[in-house]
């Protein structure tokens, strides 16, 4: 009764009262203290009564069997762990139930775990069992959370076979399946398949078809089906603001994003754990690292006590700032707070090591993942390829992509779309290429981060056709363009001809409400200095100022280059005080491009001269820089 009053505490405390005064405590009382930990969501503590249980040689029946299992589910317990669970209750001549088989599956929701899931409704069957509407739904979850669109189309077939007709639960999961993979056109299809044998859609139809839209970014389709889902009379709930959240801070759109936030309240909804995850993975993939630590004192001071996701978001958040000890900080932090990592954790942890390019440490991890902590996902592998790109280790992102390709490991979506992005980024274009085409001849949907990487290798390569038979493919689709879009279109035309675009796209930009960020500011300032227009560059040098941002060390090395290359001394001279004025610390690119000034009119007395005396102009440059800089001169002349 306590525990149902959500007196749990009060309930854990009579309990302990009635231990230490002698009295035996039974199953039934065990079970019930169990079960009010799990109602109040506190599932760690519900696991420590169980293991006390257990420890007073009190054996548990089904049902304290059965809570247990539902909340290593809840927890994202290893598989191994839930299966010993499992051996445990069989040893003790306690036999699963259908209950039992139902939340087995539902436990393999978290992890990429459908091969199990699959594996455990076959054994249901042949215990003699049969699979009713909450098996079937729970089984469909897990192909939805694990884009296996195919297997939940197979699921629906069979349940219709056995006379369980299809609920709003069944369409929910299946709309999943396809939106998670990016096959949008057939969610809409049995969208539109639910409405004809008269399933009405509910806030749950209608957000998992705007989180896909968001996902894919198609951001006029997904605002198409908010609008749709409000003329419906369908009232948003709290995942439908996270989705919208997410979609606007996905865009740099901060001020839409916080509009977002604003209306929750309005709408007699509050902020839950997802909505301060969604706006620390904002932040943190924008490099806000100051707004992400802002956005975790806010979430304490509502009352939001961190679990695995926020720790995962964390980590995710920190490592995009660049902050990666911050990241592996947090990640010891979760450990010490006693909380399990789960295949989220290890891909936060794998993420963040790819971005540093830290290959070997990668392959560390996951070899303890197949090692039986944690079964490897497609994103596992995703960020194994990342860490390969990144670290240079172009044999060994090869070697793994041939395997993706020949079937060793399955060509999932995500992963062609992975490749795409690792062979633009390392530059080979024929590579990059395949694997776009293959993505297509598989019938997948390019995405927003997969098109950008064709702009990116195209416009490198100033292939101005190409890049504009994406751009319109983009518009034909319905794909709204990115920061990153218009900053890769910006760099295009920053090294052609055609150089003034690069500020055309600047203001496109800004008229579309879209921040600008130092990339997009930097690649325009490039533009003008490259072809000696030195009064728009410092213009545009002001306005990126006067937006609030920071010019950073590649601002000013642009500067310096460029007075350098036009044998402008004393201009790059004044640039480097100022920077130096402004805090921002010269690097060895700032004074190479001076000395390669000089010695490009053969003034290797100036050259020489300039290193000498460049203590005087920089206190802080180190006696290793000065050597550095003395070599290079000294290989001019060789």
């Amino acid at each position: 009764m306590l525990g149902k009053e959500s007196k749990v505490s009060v309930a854990a405390s009579l309990l302990h009262g009635l231990h230490k005064d002698g009295f035996e405590i039974d199953v039934y009382a065990y079970t019930s203290l169990i079960t009010a930990y799990v109602s109040n969501g506190r599932y760690r503590e519900a696991v420590m009564v169980f293991k006390k249980m257990e420890e007073e040689g009190c054996k548990p029946t089904l049902i304290t069997y059965n809570v247990i299992l539902n909340v290593y589910g809840k927890m994202g317990m290893p598989w191994n762990k839930i299966m010993a669970l499992v051996e445990g209750m069989k040893s003790a001549g306690v036999k699963p139930d259908s209950y039992t088989f139902n939340t087995l599956i539902s436990c393999c929701r978290r992890g990429s775990l459908h091969e199990e899931a699959a594996g455990v409704f076959e054994e249901m069957k042949l215990a003699g069992f049969s699979p009713d509407k909450v098996t079937y739904n729970a089984l469909l979850d897990v192909y939805g959370k694990c884009r296996r669109p195919k297997e939940a189309m197979q699921v629906l077939r069979e349940m219709k076979i056995n006379g369980c007709l299809p609920t709003i639960v069944t369409y929910n999961s299946l709309i999943s399946a396809y939106a998670r993979d990016g096959l949008l056109k057939e969610a809409m299809e049995l969208k539109t398949q639910m409405v004809e044998i008269g399933i009405k859609p509910d806030v749950f139809t209608y957000t998992t078809l705007l989180s896909g839209f968001e996902k894919a970014g198609k951001d006029e389709s997904a605002m198409k089906v908010f609008e749709e889902m409000r003329s419906a009379g369908c009232k948003p709930n709290i995942c439908t603001f996270n989705a919208l959240i997410k979609m606007h801070g996905n865009r740099g759109n901060f001020v839409e994003m916080m509009k977002v936030f604003d209306e929750i309240n309005k709408c007699n909804c509050k902020p839950d754990i997802v909505t301060w995850n969604t706006l620390l993975a904002v932040f943190g993939q924008n490099g806000m690292d100051s707004e992400v630590s802002g956005v975790f004192k806010e979430m304490k001071r509502a009352g939001f006590i961190p679990e695995r996701d926020t720790f995962n978001t964390l980590i995710s958040a920190y490592s995009r700032c660049g902050s990666f000890d911050q990241a592996m900080s947090i990640y010891k932090r979760m450990l010490e707070a006693g909380v399990t990592p789960d295949l989220s954790t290890y891909n936060a942890v794998l993420a963040a090591l790819a971005r540093g390019g830290m290959w070997e440490q990668s392959e560390k991890i996951f070899a303890e993942m197949k090692g039986g902590r944690c079964k490897p996902n497609e994103l596992t592998y995703s960020s194994l390829l990342h860490a390969y790109a990144n670290g240079r280790e172009i044999d060994r992102m090869l070697a793994l992509s041939e395997e993706i390709y020949s079937g060793i490991i399955e060509p999932h979506a995500v992963l062609l779309k992975t490749l795409v992005l690792v062979y633009s980024k390392s530059d080979l274009l024929m590579d990059t290429e395949r694997a776009f085409l293959e993505l297509k001849k598989k019938g997948f949907s390019p995405d927003i981060p997969t098109l950008n990487a064709m702009i990116s290798i195209y416009g490198r390569r100033q292939m101005v056709a190409k890049t504009n038979e994406i751009l319109h493919f983009m518009n034909d689709s319905g794909f709204t363009p990115s920061l990153t879009t218009y900053n890769t279109l910006m760099y295009m035309y920053s090294r052609s001809e055609n150089f003034a675009r690069a500020e055309d796209v600047l203001r496109e930009i800004l008229a579309k409400g879209i921040k600008p960020d130092i990339i997009s500011y930097n690649t325009v300032i490039f533009a003008y200095c490259r072809n000696g227009r030195m009064k728009e560059a410092s213009r545009i040098f002001s306005e990126m100022r006067d937006s609030g941002l920071v010019p950073d060390v590649i601002t000013y090395n642009t500067f310096v280059a460029s007075y350098a290359a036009d044998s402008l001394f004393v201009e790059a001279l004044d640039v480097v005080r100022y920077m130096i004025k402004q805090g921002c610390k010269p690097n060895q690119n700032t004074y190479n491009s001076i000395v390669d000034g000089y010695c490009k009119l053969n003034q290797r007395y100036e050259a020489i001269t300039f290193v000498n005396n460049l203590s005087k102009l920089d206190p802080h440059v180190t006696k290793e820089l000065e050597c550095k800089l003395s070599d290079r001169i000294a290989k001019k002349w060789t």
